[in-house]
């Protein structure tokens, strides 16, 4: 099913010309609109009636995340206050959050982009959802909420925490679909387990993972544990929050919502164009947001993007899973190191939970990686024999992937720390 085939199965041509017509307007209107555009835009010798073709874009400067900060709360407004119709923000890391407001006519975009995606999830008008994400100025918990209310199906805000509460809810309300982080319904599937609970005993058929990169090993498990369709969806709030793009049920990419996002992927190094095919840092465009547009905004994230037609019959671009991000990627003995690299491996280990934590630091001017895992197979408890036999197994098999050698360690079960939200994977203790 497609939600609104117009758009999502509109020829290259067509959006290439749309999106065209749009990043025009779009710059024009920041640059009489946005002081900080104005600014930079004169700086770099470049004027709106400059961008002839998608390609122009990269005349015009980067924003990051840093002129967020420098412009807190309203230096990106581009209409008075009176048009504000909801405020979010995200986390901020310095005292500060990154302020994002929405006008009505955004919040009607972001609701439109939220259903596409949930459509392609599986998601249906006879659904109840149950969404375990924090409500409050976190974008994902009343974006996905506006998204599923839109296409008819039965919202239960349940917020996060308190898992065998969620569980309850999920059996008595009969819930079908969950929205939550995919490290959060691995924690409830092991809770279920605790309880005594079987897959069965539960009415869920869709699961909409995000907030957190996962890896395909991942949505294995969720799918073997809980008996649903796991997929990705993807989102930022200071580009409008979850529904930039997400994947269909033939999981072979989350499909970006075009119409109102453009795309480049750059080598973070150089921050020329990558060839096509390969991985590259992720850079948005708004192409319709008015409250604050967000023009070639560095996100930090590292995808690639697959322009083919879907089997699902949409045309949109498809953007691979995440490989992570540049300011989360590890750089150990010279070695570039994703999370997300280790998390494939050790999924594919059933002795072992899936709850790790990754651990860096210096001695004698030399980094040290350790991977801390849960023992999950009672059989091997006590057999020292067996446990090392496992470790030599994950090690090499760690080795493989990231060419270093990793030290690494075997744990009780439910010993590692649990998160309600967003795991929290890596601890780095490295001083500089």
């Amino acid at each position: 099913m497609i939600y609104d085939e117009r758009i999502e199965k509109m020829s290259r041509e067509e959006m290439r010309k749309l999106q065209l017509e749009r990043l025009q307007q779009m710059v024009a209107y920041a640059y009489d609109n946005v002081p900080f555009y104005k600014k930079k835009y004169d700086e770099a010798g470049v004027k709106p009636s400059d961008i002839k073709t998608l390609k122009d874009i990269e005349k015009l400067p980067f924003v990051t995340k840093q002129d967020l900060r420098d412009n807190y709360p309203y230096g990106f407004l581009s209409v008075p206050t009176s048009e504000i119709a909801r405020i979010h923000a995200s986390s901020g890391t310095s005292g500060k959050p990154t302020v994002v407001v929405y006008t009505k006519e955004d919040m009607e975009i972001w609701t439109e982009c939220v259903a596409r995606m949930v459509v392609a999830a599986g998601g249906r008008s006879d659904d109840i959802v149950q969404i375990c994400f924090g409500y409050g100025l976190f974008t994902g918990a009343l974006g996905l909420h506006q998204g599923w209310e839109r296409i008819g199906a039965a919202v239960i805000p349940a917020s996060t925490g308190n898992t065998e509460r969620q569980i309850m809810l999920m059996k008595d309300l009969q819930t079908t679909a969950i929205v939550c982080t995919p490290s959060y319904a691995l924690r409830i599937a092991e809770e279920m387990e605790r309880l005594g609970y079987k897959p069965e005993d539960f009415k869920l058929r869709v699961g909409m993972f995000g907030s957190e990169a996962s890896s395909d090993a991942m949505h294995e498990e969720i799918a073997r544990k809980l008996h649903l369709m796991p997929t990705d969806n993807y989102g930022l709030s200071e580009i409008i929050g979850p529904g930039v793009s997400g994947e269909c049920v033939h999981k072979c990419g989350m499909h970006i919502n075009e119409d109102h996002f453009y795309s480049e992927l750059l080598s973070p190094d150089t921050l020329q164009p990558v060839e096509d095919g390969e991985y590259g840092e992720l850079v948005l465009t708004t192409l319709t947001k008015k409250s604050m547009p967000m023009i070639r905004y560095r996100t930090k994230d590292i995808t690639k993007i697959d322009y083919s037609p879907c089997a699902c019959g949409r045309t949109t671009a498809r953007m691979a899973k995440l490989r992570g991000r540049t300011d989360d990627m590890l750089i150990i003995k010279g070695v570039n190191v994703f999370p997300s690299q280790i998390e494939g491996v050790l999924l594919t280990f059933p002795e072992i939970g899936a709850s790790y934590e990754i651990v860096v630091t210096r001695e004698d001017y030399k980094d040290k990686l350790e991977v801390k895992v849960e023992l999950l197979d009672e059989k091997i408890i006590g057999d020292y024999g067996a446990i090392e036999s496992l470790s030599r197994r994950i090690k090499n098999a760690l080795k493989t992937v990231l060419q270093i050698d990793v030290k690494l360690t075997i744990v009780d079960h439910m010993a590692l720390k649990r998160f309600d939200g967003k795991a929290k994977r890596v601890t780095d203790l490295r001083t500089y």
